[in-house]
This record gives structure tokens, C-alpha cells and sequence, in this order.
């Protein structure tokens, strides 16, 4: 750790101010590629719908950035005025299919208890410790180990929580009325846009231009949160232990992509700082990992490393690790 974590929130509060026209422009540079984009594979269906497809996935990138500045504006990152943060949030909802106000209270709660065993369950990937898991009876593991299966985690379970499982609050029968009516204020909005969609088109646009940008966008941004907090030295431990300070720093990645990546997944990767200082704009955390250099190292994992963290499934409480099934039953023999 470059100092002690309890300092650097402070260190990089000159950061969290964010610059109106910078946040004007990657708003623009975001949302009038998405629309170029899928107006291309919309005309282009009259030539092939395979290309109509790859012009989709492509587009893909522009609704994860999108996505990136929903999630600004849901920490009052994005605009300084709250108006501006609330109506931005609530609108791009409707196209990323995420319920802002609903989106915005669960992953204030991600924050609030990332890395703590006793606060487990709102906003993260099911993480059992493998003494949990061997207490569970043989469905239970067998569930446990299906969930976290990479293809059904982020081929099936991914699509399905966006697609599906978004359309109303993650608890419903406790769901406050403020989450029900951003559920059902998005999902209207949603049903406005398809019912158009296919009004217009038909649903051959539904299908080749619609459904795949919105599946790659959700496997992507499934697995871009997964290696932010679900790699080997990351963070767990006890509410008596845990600090936001250092779950921070512990508990999330600074995930290194290609400049290009890193443009399109709006800087994300630097998932360490932004759980420090989630005010600071997206835009911005290239400056503070230019000016501390020394925040570069920390939980940095590339490309290639974060591949081996689809494995990874159950906290080893004693070595204080992420390890994998085949891991797990070696430690028991």
C-alpha cells in the first residue's frame, strides 16, 4: 500500500470537481456515436442482417459508455448540479435498461459494504468462504458452483439480469415506492422505445439490431464489475475489521486495458481510486493515477491475468485469498 488508505481520500479531494464542458463533450462523443451506430445497422439490414449484427456488438461499447456515465451521475460525479445528475441518470436509464433511482440506492449499499463478509448480497457476485460452502448440503454446492460457472455467470445470468430481472427492484416485497416507481418509470420508457422500434421496423430490428448490442453490453459490464472486486488478493473480511479505506485499496482492482478499452469502459478500470474518491469524474482518474504514480501498482491486473479470475470462486479465510474449487479441496486434503 503506497500510504496509509486512510489519507489518500483526502489527497484526492482536489479531483472531484468536475469540468462542465468536459462532461458536456463525453456526453456528446458517447451518445452521438451510439445513435450513428445504430442507425447504421438499422439501413444496413437492407444489405445483410449479419452486418446489421456486427454493426450492433460494435455498438456495444458506446451503451457500456453510456453506462459508465449513469453510474457517474448516480455518485453526483458527472454534472455539479444534482438536477443535471438526477435527469441525466433517469434518461440514459432508459437506454442502458437500468432503473437509475433504483440502480443508484443498491450501489450506494455496493459501496458502503464491498469486501464485508457480514454485509454480503446487495450489488455483488455471490462470494461464499469455502468453509460456508462445505456446510451447504450437495444442491446447495451444486447450485453454488452452476452460478459460478463463467458461462451461465456471464452468458446467462448476465443478459437475464439486465433483460429481465432489472424490470422490477431486487426486493420486491420490501422495495421502497421510490424504486418501484423508477422500475416502472424505466420499464415504460423501454416498452415506448421496442413498441416503436418494431413500428417502424419491424422484428428483424429487434432482433439483429437491439438484442445484440444489449446481450454484449451486459456480458461486458457483467464481467468488467466481476474483475473489478473478484480477483486472488482482493478484499474480505469481518464488519469488526473492515474499513471502506481499505476495502478500497484491497478489495478493488485497477484493471489495465488498452488505451482504446480503457476510453470505451470509461476509464473504470481504475476501480481502486473510484471506490475511494467516488465523486471524482470518470473523465479524471487518468489525471490522478498520472499525478501518483504510485496508485498504478495497486491491484493492477492485465488482460491476461484477469482471465484466470474466471475460476475463482470461495474466500479462503486463512490465506486470505479468492481460490478456486480445485483449490479449495486441495486445502481440505
Amino acid at each position: 500500500m503506497p500510504a496509509a488508505a486512510q489519507s489518500w481520500a483526502r489527497r484526492l479531494a482536489a479531483y472531484r470537481t468536475p469540468i462542465p464542458s468536459r462532461s458536456r463533450f463525453e456526453l456528446l462523443v458517447t451518445a452521438l456515436p451510439f445513435a450513428f451506430f445504430f442507425t447504421l445497422s438499422w439501413w444496413s439490414l437492407s444489405i445483410s442482417p449479419w452486418l446489421s449484427v456486427g454493426l450492433s456488438l460494435t455498438n456495444a461499447a458506446f451503451v457500456i459508455r453510456l453506462f459508465v456515465i449513469q453510474h457517474d451521475c448516480g455518485h453526483g460525479a458527472f454534472f455539479s448540479s444534482r438536477f443535471w445528475n438526477e435527469w441525466c441518470g433517469r434518461i440514459i436509464g432508459g437506454l442502458t435498461l437500468t432503473p437509475y433511482a433504483m440502480w443508484k440506492r443498491n450501489h450506494a449499499l455496493h459501496h458502503a459494504t464491498t469486501g464485508n463478509l457480514d454485509h454480503r448480497g446487495t450489488g455483488d457476485i455471490p462470494t461464499l468462504t469455502i468453509t460456508e460452502y462445505r456446510a451447504k448440503p450437495l444442491v446447495a454446492r451444486l447450485g453454488y458452483r452452476l452460478l459460478r460457472n463463467p458461462l451461465v455467470l456471464f452468458g446467462l445470468i448476465a443478459p437475464f439480469n439486465f433483460l429481465i430481472w432489472n424490470r422490477v427492484p431486487p426486493n420486491p416485497l420490501k422495495a421502497r415506492r421510490g424504486e418501484w416507481k423508477s422500475a416502472l418509470g424505466t420499464d415504460a420508457a423501454i416498452v415506448a422505445q421496442l413498441g416503436s422500434l418494431y413500428l417502424l421496423g419491424g422484428g428483424p430490428v429487434l432482433a439483429f439490431v437491439y438484442l445484440p448490442m444489449m446481450v454484449l453490453a451486459a456480458i461486458v459490464g457483467t464481467w468488467l464489475f466481476y474483475v473489478q472486486h473478484q480477483f486472488e488478493e482482493t478484499y474480505w473480511t469481518q464488519d469488526t475489521n473492515w474499513t471502506v479505506q481499505d476495502a478500497s485499496f484491497s478489495g478493488s482492482s485497477h484493471y489495465v486495458l488498452p488505451p482504446v478499452l480503457a476510453w470505451s469502459t470509461g476509464n473504470i478500470g481504475a476501480h481502486h481510486i473510484h471506490h475511494l474518491a467516488s465523486r471524482i469524474p470518470f473523465y479524471r482518474l487518468p489525471e490522478v493515477l498520472r499525478d501518483y504514480g504510485e496508485l498504478n501498482e495497486v491491484g493492477r491486473i492485465t488482460i491476461r491475468q484477469s482471465l484466470g479470475c474466471a475460476k475463482l470462486a470461495l474466500w479462503d479465510e486463512v490465506g486470505c485469498r479468492l481460490v478456486s474449487f480445485s483449490e479449495a479441496r486441495n486445502l481440505s486434503a
